[in-house]
């Protein structure tokens, strides 16, 4: 591993330069978009989950849980 740092920072060729950018553009766009699509997915279960727990607590006239909260 420190070989390939030391080639890397040696190597003056610009082409190699360029492709390594662009392979940290892609995988960036990947990371990106991953968090974009799951992320409306997640909020959703937090909401849902809350608005779950929110709606299962105990009955202060009855000291139970209501049903189907277990």
């Amino acid at each position: 591993m420190t070989n390939f740092v030391r080639n890397f920072v040696r190597d003056e060729s610009g082409a190699a330069a360029a492709e390594y950018a662009l392979i940290l553009v892609i995988v960036g766009a990947g990371i990106a978009a991953a968090a974009f699509f799951l992320g409306g997915k997640i909020s959703t279960a937090l909401v849902n989950t809350g608005t779950y727990i929110g709606t299962c607590t105990i009955d202060s006239t009855t000291g139970k849980l209501p049903a189907g909260c277990q």
